[in-house]
């Protein structure tokens, strides 16, 4: 019986080896050769010992914590040859910026070397666990890119953006992070960067916790083909989920602006411009769960909305905001729709609409459409505008005709535009537009859409002009 729980034991670690699943063992000649390499080579670069230190005094990057920075697959690629410079202007590009070839080894060696940093230069700052990628959101990710933005990551590391290399490369390259580096480092040095490497250009920024979490989830996806996102709609909280306990917080909450019976009446609207949301108009059954967690739970500026909306999730918690969520479904089921027409006829929804739209700045209004207006084009738009634009598809408030009478269109003051007025699209640049969809419309419910690449807003304002009657 021992014998033979031995060899069924043997067989797991052999098939767990063979299938990465276990780091693999450093026999004695893998372990010797590793730290010879190590000890007589990498270190004629690298420091593997000693305190944090200027790149300026430097001829590498510190490997001492290289147990803890590296995922072991890329560590094995980067080492034998498979992987690009990391340092387009090189490590030290005040000596010289020309990006060093990193010498190779063979397969064998790159996975003893790997299995020797495992085991021996372990980072002790790193908390296992601190960050959990399975937990990463689409909008999280969404968000921690534009805080990578917002925070100046991009003038120093150049990530990949719709298919395009963008960022100042004076440090490491950040594309395809998310196949690099170990999470719960990158989390720490997140934290602060000067606890590794001290008077070299790197930025302590001004980030809160969340937002930071946000920048590393964003850093996490970037080259990871079909990362699985996490959906915060399915977990237990939302299972759990009381229209009772919503009803309480609804009263606590959103009262204050919405009213208590979601008129968009609450005591703080008077002052408030654009109005709240009136939630007696929104069929809250047909708001797509994701748009309606995000908004609530992250707020309204987070998803290009007025910034009065705030971000409940930190307050209510989740369980909370699923709470909410159910209440809103039960409770407010539509209302009246946007009015049909102007006096006189014309198309659908008022035309021509009164509105105090912001004017855009100057370069924007001299802007014109660079696509050509074929079918391809207006397709494209149409497809954007009906289902696939985020943060939500165009057709929710502006309706699947284009005439301002979306679902979520009659809870708004001012009502949505009416795409399908001849006489006020006529007046529109495209520079307009343009900087309407890109940056939203102050005083009003239009949200920013400036995730949407350019070229997508440009076939979205095609199709837009081909509703105009």
């Amino acid at each position: 019986m021992k014998t033979s729980r031995a060899i069924a034991l043997s067989l797991v670690l052999f098939v767990g080896i063979v299938l990465g699943l276990f780091p693999k063992p450093l026999f004695g000649g893998d372990q010797q050769r590793a730290k010879d390499l190590v000890q007589n080579a990498c270190v004629q670069c690298h420091r593997f010992e000693g305190q944090p230190e200027s790149r300026f005094n430097l001829k590498a990057p510190d490997l001492m914590w290289a147990g803890s920075k590296y995922q072991r697959p890329w560590l094995i690629r980067w080492l034998t040859g498979k992987e690009a410079p990391l340092y387009a202007k090189g490590y030290r590009w005040d000596l010289d910026q020309t990006p060093t070839k990193h010498p190779t080894v063979t397969q064998a060696e790159a996975e003893a070397i790997a299995d020797y940093f495992d085991q021996h230069n372990k980072d002790p700052r790193v908390k296992v666990g601190a960050f959990d990628v399975s937990k990463i959101t689409k909008f999280e990710a969404s968000f921690g890119g534009m805080a990578y933005k917002a925070h100046a990551c991009l003038g120093c590391h150049v990530i990949e953006e719709n298919g395009k290399i963008i960022g100042g490369p004076q440090s490491a390259s950040l594309v395809a992070a998310g196949q690099r580096y170990n999470q719960d480092w990158l989390f720490r040095f997140g934290q602060n960067p000067q606890d590794f490497t001290p008077h070299s250009g790197e930025f302590l920024a001004d980030a809160t916790e969340p937002q930071l979490r946000a920048v590393i989830g964003f850093l996490m996806v970037q080259g990871v083909k079909d990362f699985a996102y996490y959906e915060p709609w399915t977990s237990p909280e939302f299972g759990m989920a009381s229209v009772d306990r919503g009803k309480v917080i609804y009263k606590e909450y959103c009262s204050q602006c919405h009213g208590a019976t979601g008129k968009g009446d609450g005591p703080a609207a008077s002052g408030l411009e654009p109005k709240p949301a009136i939630h007696t108009n929104i069929p809250f059954d047909k708001v797509p769960i994701d748009y309606l967690y995000n908004v609530i739970n992250h707020g309204g500026a987070a998803m290009g909305k007025s910034p009065n909306m705030p971000y409940w999730g930190l307050t209510i918690g989740q369980q909370g905001v699923a709470d909410v969520m159910a209440y809103l479904k039960v409770t407010f089921k539509g209302g009246p729709q946007v009015a049909q027409a102007a006096p006189g006829g014309g198309p659908s929804g008022v035309c021509p609409q009164p509105r105090k739209t912001v004017k855009a700045p100057e370069e924007f209004l001299a802007k014109t459409n660079p696509l050509p207006a074929s079918a391809g084009t207006i397709n494209a738009g149409k497809t954007l505008f009906l289902q696939t634009a985020q943060p939500v598809a165009c057709a929710m408030c502006h309706g699947n005709e284009g005439n301002g009478q979306g679902f979520m269109g009659a809870a708004l003051i001012p009502p949505p535009r009416n795409f399908t007025c001849g006489k006020t699209m006529k007046d529109l640049p495209d520079g307009q537009l343009f900087w309407i969809i890109k940056n939203g419309s102050p005083g009003t419910g239009m949200m920013s859409f400036a995730g949407l690449p350019d070229d997508q807003v440009w076939q979205l304002i095609h199709y837009i002009r081909s509703l105009a009657k």
